[in-house]
């Protein structure tokens, strides 16, 4: 039987994301300010799972989505509640749903400022601010520091080796995503002394473009990887999320990418962020709800 909450006067009931309609849940995300397009929200229902909260007539009041990776990992994403039941406690009966189906699994997700005080109250705790850097990208690109490799587009049989990069620097296997992501994405890899040692995609989201995810040794190489799709995208719209300070937030800025938001990176269970020298690292985010 689905699951139900009575809020007041209205109850509502919380149905398989699938089953509802994409235009509902596309006029949920513009009632909040958030960018998703229909064809957005298709993506993510393949690639994820979650339920919707409807009344009795269908109106959607919420939706929740989490993206499994490995056995034993996920992250929860649009989570989401019309002002009306987030007053009366919808936010908290949606995260429980999410606990109930993602039993034994660590957890991240990445908080709104409206959301953080939830969040801390169900457990996860604090481990970085990301920065959303987005505008019409710059005419005109700052110099960079010498490429140290070749940035190139990837072998048709780089797929492997690429997931493999991307386990070692996000701590979960998240083959899933990369194979979803790799077909509608424009990819370049960084390759030295015959491995890859970076790789970043970018792809239609939104109002335009979104680069990630961004994965590297170090800053050097993430502004490579990251100008390599910025320099297409000159005079559109992009998008670029992170955590980074120091060269990549300076680069963006110069890029005439502007903070527009921030959140907060959190976990329950183990760590999410646990960077060790020599290591690859997330330098740029595939989305806030996909970590």
């Amino acid at each position: 039987m689905p699951k139900s909450v009575r809020l007041k006067s209205f109850e509502l009931v919380a149905r398989d994301i699938n089953e509802v309609d994409v235009e509902s849940l596309h006029a949920l995300t513009v009632a909040v300010g958030w960018p998703h397009r229909p064809k957005d929200w298709d993506w993510l229902r393949k690639l994820g799972r979650g339920f919707a909260v409807v009344d009795g007539i269908g109106r959607v009041f919420g939706s929740a989505m989490w993206f499994p990776y490995g056995e034993d990992f996920a992250t929860i994403g649009l989570v989401i509640t019309t002002p009306r039941a987030q007053a009366q406690g919808n936010g908290r009966w949606l995260m429980e749903q999410v606990f109930e189906q993602c039993r034994g699994r660590d957890l991240g997700l990445n908080s709104t400022r409206a959301s953080h005080n939830l969040y801390v109250s169900l457990g996860f705790r604090n481990e970085a601010t990301v920065c959303m850097y987005q505008g019409l990208v710059a005419d005109s690109l700052p110099n960079l520091p010498a490429l140290k490799g070749e940035l190139i587009e990837p072998p048709a049989d780089a797929l492997e080796e690429i997931i493999e990069l991307d386990t070692q620097a996000f701590g979960s296997r998240r083959e899933e995503l990369i194979k979803a992501l790799e077909p509608i994405s424009t990819i370049r890899v960084l390759s030295r002394g015959g491995r890859i040692v970076g790789y970043s995609m970018c792809r239609e989201f939104g109002r335009g473009h979104v680069v990630g995810p961004v994965v590297a040794m170090n800053d050097e190489d993430a502004l490579h990887l990251t100008a390599a799709h910025l320099k297409d995208l000159k005079g559109q719209f992009a998008r670029v999320d992170t955590r980074e300070t120091g060269p990549v937030a300076d680069f963006l800025q110069a890029c005439n990418l502007r903070v527009a938001e921030r959140v907060t990176t959190m976990s329950k269970g183990r760590v999410l962020l646990n960077r060790e020298p020599g290591q690859p690292w997330i330098y740029g985010l595939a989305g806030h709800a996909l970590g």
